[in-house]
């Protein structure tokens, strides 16, 4: 990108770093302005960085980067770019926009050359791609910019890159070392079979082949973590997973493998095959219903284990499996919104238990669409709400709970808890206000007394000034 650099022929300053160039590592400026074919030049020069070597992705490195790992599929890259035809005639460039260009590596979001060529790249480096159609737009070209049958030159400086993060909290983060083959993804019930290794801290503390059930990892002695990643995978991916101690082994840690608690955990996991579970949609309303009754007591079995997030997991099955569904009798129906009703009061307090209290609060609000005067819902709700400080909501669902029953002392209690929160919420509120209030008092009172000097101080100036003036005869000067 010509406009973007400056300096001597032997020193150049490219995206704000200065390098030295030489025959090896020639400007596009000097490049596009020989008399040599742009492509044959960074051909001659450059790396044939494609997995076939047909010169599709030729690369030539200005500023290398910082000495360690290089993207890996999937992870989250950060760049700088601009991009020109052979005639050295820009067509788009990030820097003009301001704002670097992120993308998922690997993922078909940018053009193939791109997936090919950052992956080669390290932090920081700076890199020339020749592109050949092919590898770029192809026979149609990106029009108005990019003609058909156009081969193209990128300057690219990798700023940073991180893996994909798998779950919202970003507590499953997975770089792909080997992509797996097609488009399918075991689901939950799905049996895996899965070479895996984990580290701790540098440490290894696990290597072996296993075979489990999604869902139902906890029997096999697989981590929440890695349960969680094969929905992501593929058959023959290999990955790596970084693990926060939720989806690890959490604040007990594990001391026959010398693991303490909250420790982070890494692990290299190889799907090798699975064989995938029924889906909703191939399965009859009894087959479901068979089903989701087996799952309930699995859900049921790690609840009372305090495996809440492997729950989760079964219960949730339920929902997907039934939320549809509306019967075909009187019979069924009843079954289908008891089985329902069963999953989200226990999905409401396995969250509860996670603290994950905007989920307890939207189960809760199922169940009450099947029964609105439930009053393990209420309660349950009652204690989200509490515990997001929301107070009067939740005094509110506690004195529904006394209309359904007046003997639950719980929610008597509960109500006190609240009211008292809520006293103590206006008492803070009072004095919050009274200081601020306090305090603007204090900033006009100052502001008047400034106003008032200045004033005072104007006065005493025009009588200085009147005093000093000459007194004149009435002759004249």
């Amino acid at each position: 990108m010509v406009k973007h650099m400056k300096g001597t022929s032997n020193k150049r300053e490219i995206l704000g770093t200065l390098v030295c160039t030489s025959d090896e590592m020639s400007s596009l400026e000097d490049i596009l302005s020989s008399n040599q074919c742009p492509s044959a030049a960074i051909t001659s020069k450059g790396t044939d960085v494609t997995p076939n070597r047909d010169s599709g992705v030729c690369k030539i490195v200005k500023q290398h980067g910082v000495e360690g790992e290089k993207p890996m599929i999937g992870d989250k890259v950060c760049v700088h770019y601009t991009g020109r035809l052979l005639n050295g005639k820009k067509f788009d460039s990030s820097l003009d926009r301001k704002e670097p260009f992120v993308f998922n590596l690997g993922k078909g979001q940018v053009i193939k050359a791109w997936d090919i060529g950052v992956c080669s790249m390290q932090k920081g480096e700076v890199c020339l791609l020749l592109c050949k159609p092919e590898y770029a737009y192809g026979s149609s070209g990106s029009p108005p910019k990019v003609p058909p049958n156009a081969t193209l030159v990128f300057e690219i400086e990798l700023l940073s890159f991180r893996g994909e993060e798998l779950t919202e909290d970003g507590g499953i983060v997975r770089r792909i070392k080997v992509k797996g083959e097609g488009y399918n993804n075991p689901n939950d019930g799905a049996t895996v079979h899965v070479h895996l290794q984990g580290w701790c801290g540098g440490c290894l503390f696990e290597s072996r082949d296993v075979t489990f059930v999604v869902g139902e990892s906890v029997e096999a002695g697989i981590q929440l973590g890695v349960d969680r990643a094969m929905e992501k995978m593929q058959k023959g991916e290999c990955c790596l997973l970084y693990l926060k101690p939720k989806y690890g082994y959490g604040k007990d840690g594990k001391p026959e493998y010398n693991i303490g608690s909250n420790a982070e955990l890494l692990y290299e996991v190889t799907l090798k095959d699975f064989k995938k579970s029924k889906e909703s949609w191939e399965m009859d309303l009894e087959e479901k219903l068979e089903r989701a009754d087996l799952v309930k007591q699995k859900g049921t079995q790690y609840f009372k284990a305090g495996r809440y997030s492997h729950a989760v997991i079964q219960y949730q099955q339920i929902v997907t499996w039934l939320e549809m569904e509306c019967g075909s009798g009187t019979e069924q129906l009843q079954a289908i919104q008891s089985l329902l009703l069963v999953a989200h009061l226990n999905l409401g307090l396995c969250c509860l238990r996670l603290r994950e209290y905007s989920q307890t609060v939207e189960n809760c609000n199922k169940v009450m669409e099947l029964d609105p005067d439930n009053e393990k819902a209420l309660y349950r709700r009652g204690e989200a709400r509490l515990l997001r400080n929301e107070f009067s909501m939740a005094l509110e669902d506690f004195r529904q709970v006394l209309q359904v029953n007046p003997c639950n002392r719980a929610a008597r209690s509960q109500i006190a808890v609240c009211q008292r929160k809520i006293r103590e919420h206006n008492e803070r509120d009072k004095i919050i206000y009274a200081n601020m209030f306090q305090r603007f008092a204090e900033h006009d009172a100052k502001v008047v007394k400034l106003k008032r000097k200045k004033e005072d101080s104007g006065h005493s100036d025009q009588n200085k000034q009147s005093l000093k003036r000459p007194c004149l005869s009435e002759d004249g000067p």
